[in-house]
């Protein structure tokens, strides 16, 4: 072999290092060198939609996503929000301006989250009049108001009061806002009414009233509007009926009526629709029933102690925990919700109350509880509580509950959450309080409003 030279080693070596000098050079045909360049990979985007309904010609709402940009429906249907969110952005969209008469309003559902990896389409913008409803047990009435969107002031609709069965207790309307009913305790049925979007009176379906069990005491719809439950306290049972979409109509569902504890006096829904929960005054307990889907029969899954006298029960808007007031107590039990629709103590409960709680209530965005205490002796008053996200843990609010009149028996709020309404039933008013969006405190606002004779029940509704 002939030994290599010096300069042929060095020109082997410098041939073995070009490709690496060449790295992310290309040569174009005039032999000069373009320097190649790597695109970043573009994030993938989602969009934000929401679903407007309920404007009227000539009428608009203007959205705000997290108070900047702003987006405007001039029609109903589907709307973009925001077209290119990337994973992990945070959207809370509010209602901005909005051209409406003073008893409209438009008010979101589902109007915060965190975008995933799909895009957001369960936005609601249900836009339109506001009502108010209420049971006059001593007077076989419902008293229908309009409510000021703006003041949350109560005015009777024309027509009003309507006429129910005997001895109305308590009051409820479907999620489309189309239908009410209303159990009447000593008639042993359940009156059901059509509902005027525009006027907000009622008209009764046909057919109505139609029967329940002895002594039917509280009637809720469930979140799909697919089925409505009647606890009727004197025979330990609920009665479930499949509610026609199309009239209103209520029939009964294979199996009904379904076993609970002793005296029932309250039934609520979990908003997904999958359990629903009874509090049983004399046996002390909370009932918990896993709902059909496709029939809406009731099948039970769980009994969990209570105080004494549990009577009101209501649930978080997240489906996370249950609160119920019990009565001889003086005080509050709460549970979690599992997975599997059963209920655990939360840590602490139950918590103190007022003398007599009589109600419990949810604020709809969640944070707060209310508890109506009667008071015993006339004069009562509203105990108020945050909400440990966590834990479901109630803390009560700072200062002394709010007074809330002469034997104060049932609260609600409007379909905003920035107004609640409370019944007196020893002097026959309803009370009107704003609440405060940050802390929960009430504050009384206006006048006292007349109901019928004994009223017992309250509910707002936004028809759709």
């Amino acid at each position: 072999m002939i030994p290599l030279k010096k300069h042929q080693l060095q020109s082997i070596a410098l041939l073995a290092a070009l490709p690496f000098a060449l790295e992310g050079c290309i040569w174009d045909s005039s032999n000069t060198s373009v320097t190649a360049t790597t695109s970043a990979p573009t994030a993938t985007t989602y969009s934000v939609t929401a679903t407007v309904t309920g404007l009227q010609p000539g009428q608009s709402v203007t959205l705000l996503d997290n108070s900047s940009q702003t987006v405007t429906a001039t029609s109903n249907g589907a709307l973009t929000i925001a077209a290119a969110l990337t994973s992990g952005a945070a959207y809370a969209i509010t209602v901005g301006s909005q051209t409406l008469t003073a008893t409209q309003a438009c008010n979101i559902v589902n109007g915060t989250g965190t975008v995933g990896s799909a895009n957001i389409s369960n936005i609601q913008i249900n836009c339109g009049q506001l009502f108010a409803y209420v049971t006059n047990y001593g007077d076989n009435t419902i008293s229908a108001y309009d409510i000021n969107a703006a003041s949350g002031a109560l005015t009777p609709v024309p027509g009003s009061p309507f006429a129910t069965g005997t001895n109305p207790n308590s009051i409820t309307v479907d999620p489309s806002g189309k239908f009410a009913y209303v159990a009447n305790l000593t008639s042993n049925d359940v009156s059901a009414y059509s509902l005027d979007a525009s006027t907000g009176t009622l008209m009764p379906v046909a057919g109505s009233p139609f029967a329940a069990g002895a002594n039917p005491d509280f009637i809720t719809v469930d979140p799909s509007g697919k089925f409505v439950y009647a606890v009727n306290r004197a025979n330990n049972n609920v009665s479930a009926y499949a509610l026609d979409a199309n009239t209103g109509a209520l029939a009964p569902v294979p199996g009904s009526p379904f076993t609970t504890g002793t005296y029932p006096i309250s039934i609520a829904v979990d908003p997904s629709g999958k359990f629903a929960y009874v509090s049983n005054g004399y046996s002390k307990n909370v009932s918990a029933y896993a709902i059909n889907a496709n029939t809406g029969g009731l099948t039970q899954i769980g009994l969990s102690a209570a105080g004494n006298g549990p009577d009101s029960i209501a649930v978080d808007p997240n489906g996370e925990f249950i609160y119920a007031t019990n009565y001889h107590d003086a005080n509050v039990s709460a549970y979690a919700i599992n997975a599997d629709g059963t209920l655990t103590a939360v840590n602490g409960s139950p918590f103190a109350a007022g003398i007599n709680p009589v109600f419990s209530a949810v604020e709809p965005s969640g944070p707060f509880v209310y508890v109506v205490d009667d008071g015993g002796a006339g004069s009562g008053n509203i105990s108020a509580y945050t909400i440990n996200a966590g834990t479901g843990a109630l803390t009560p609010m700072p200062g002394p509950p709010f007074a809330a009149g002469v034997y104060p028996n049932a609260m609600t709020f409007d379909p905003s959450g920035k107004f609640a309404y409370v019944l007196n039933g020893g002097n026959t008013v309803v009370l009107t309080y704003a609440v405060n969006a940050g802390t929960g405190a009430l504050t009384q606002v206006g006048s006292p409003v007349a109901t019928g004779n004994s009223a017992t029940s309250v509910a707002t509704v936004q028809p759709k």
